[in-house]
């Protein structure tokens, strides 16, 4: 299949895109393949990318004009002082009621990951375990077991919430012997969008202190809560104190490659937190710091048109796939751009592909066959750990357009391969 066969009109389409201002329909395909980045390079150009956590939108305002006086002053030295810190505090206070940060309890460090395999090293020691809620972000894996601690896996349940018996289950395991253990846990939960409610977050606290295991939140994703659901800090729930979070906004305003994060010590871990090593806080950019401090003082009003966006692509995925994908199941996230497709029924999976978990470029299952006859690239599932073989992980955060295109090249493949096991 070509390029020819899709084009991308700047303006809107179809009737049901007429009036949309959001971020997700100012730019065409044609201005989306003049990227470099690795969502629009990693595959050849009749491949329609809808895999890798990038939006196809364009940079706020706020944080193109704060980048362009950067560049103009020269001014790309190192990153000094807390206004990242202050800016995320004054963001959780208004979008969230959270008035418990606390400034002095926060470091900046290169990236959400990075934070995070550097809080590990606090609290754990090589051979320690790990517990995450499978299936879960690929790369938890990959830095966990790279820095040589184990991973020990807590299954969601059935409506892919976290599964408290299991998780229960999981830090009884970890905790053997006597080992110190930490619970890196996704809020909201990436790949299936569940944004945790105060009372599981309240539930997951108090298990954790019964059983002495260390709370670590990603809360990249927080800023994406849609319509319908309401996000909770992990950090402001009863039993939390010995907690930590890392977060940053990256994901919410596209800024990956503008590397900045903080990381945050609940008041009961904030001892732990000041014996990170000093050369953590040289990772971060200066521009990075720039941007992610503006995107939270400044730039919220993108952020609320982007989620109008989001909200109205969530809604039109749930059409497309109920009319070009009828056999694959969907529950509609409730926060992040990213929709996990359970494809059971394509029966297109292997329950065990030679590849395991955190390798995000590997394909396998649907996601292959997807790739080879539809030209479409999705996140396969299999690399999220158990539970995830059948399924893949879609990003919607592209213009209509190119999502409708997406949706039907994947029915006609459907309609073509000879899968067996469908029903």
């Amino acid at each position: 299949m070509s390029e020819a066969d899709y084009q991308a009109p700047s303006e809107p389409a179809d009737p049901a895109d007429v009036g949309r201002t959001d971020p997700l329909v100012q730019l065409s395909l044609q201005q989306l393949r003049q990227r470099a980045s690795m969502k629009w390079r990693a595959h050849p150009a009749d491949v329609l990318p809808l895999w890798v956590a990038e939006m196809d939108v364009p940079l706020a305002p706020a944080i193109a004009d704060a980048l362009h006086r950067a560049v103009t002053l020269g001014d790309t030295g190192y990153p000094y002082g807390t206004a990242y810190a202050e800016a995320f505090a004054s963001f959780a206070a208004r979008r969230w009621q959270w008035n418990g940060l606390r400034v002095e309890n926060t470091a900046v460090v290169p990236d959400v990951m990075m934070g995070i395999v550097e809080i590990l090293r606090l609290i754990t020691s090589p051979g320690d375990a790990v517990v995450v809620c499978s299936p879960v972000y690929p790369p938890f894996y990959a830095f966990v077991s790279h820095d040589g601690r184990h991973i020990i896996e807590a299954g969601l349940g059935p409506d892919l919430r976290i599964h408290l018996g299991a998780l229960e289950d999981a830090f009884v395991r970890a905790r053997r012997h006597g080992r110190r253990a930490a619970f890196l846990m996704s809020n909201p939960h990436n790949p299936t969008g569940v944004v945790h409610t105060r009372t599981e977050l309240e539930a997951v606290a108090a298990l954790a202190l019964s059983h002495g295991v260390r709370v670590v939140s990603d809360e990249i994703h927080a800023p994406l809560a849609l319509r319908g659901a309401h996000f909770t800090p992990f950090l402001s729930v009863p039993g939390s104190e010995d907690g930590f979070t890392v977060t940053s906004a990256s994901k919410a305003w596209n800024l990956a490659g503008l590397k900045a994060a903080v990381a945050i010590a609940g008041t009961g871990a904030a001892k732990d937190l000041r014996r990170m090593p000093e050369e953590v806080g040289h990772g971060p950019s200066h521009l990075g710091v720039l941007a992610h401090t503006v995107a939270f003082l400044d730039a919220t009003d993108w952020l609320d048109e982007l989620l109008v966006g989001l909200d109205a692509n969530r809604s039109l995925l749930g059409k497309l796939i109920e009319e070009h994908l009828p056999d694959v199941r969907y529950t509609p996230p409730q926060s992040t751009y990213l929709a996990w497709l359970d494809c059971t029924r394509l029966g297109l999976h292997d329950d065990n592909p030679t590849s395991g978990p955190g390798i995000v470029s590997d394909l396998a299952g649907p996601a292959r066959m997807f790739f080879d006859e539809a030209r479409v690239a999705v996140s396969s599932g299999h690399v999220f750990g158990t539970g995830g073989a059948a399924c893949v992980r879609l990003n919607f955060a592209t213009t209509p357009a190119i999502l409708r295109q997406a949706l039907t090249r994947m029915g006609r493949a459907i309609k073509r391969s000879d899968a067996p096991g469908r029903t």
